[in-house]
């Protein structure tokens, strides 16, 4: 099954709380923090929903 790399590259800090609380459950906490997660709809969505804060790559 495919797998997603999702790279945190900006700060939440000055963000809304709904994107702060986005990092967190992807399991991001600071700037460069890396997790692979299953290619999934939702996370997809998660990660869609602050493109401005990670960077998404798909991994085999």
């Amino acid at each position: 099954m495919a797998r997603l790399k999702v790279t945190q590259i900006r700060s939440g800090i000055s963000g809304k709380q709904n994107q702060r609380d986005t990092l967190r459950s992807l399991g991001l906490k600071r700037i460069g923090d890396v997790v692979v997660k299953e290619d999934r709809p939702e996370i997809r969505g998660m990660a869609a929903a602050i493109p401005h804060l990670v960077v998404l790559e798909e991994v085999e």
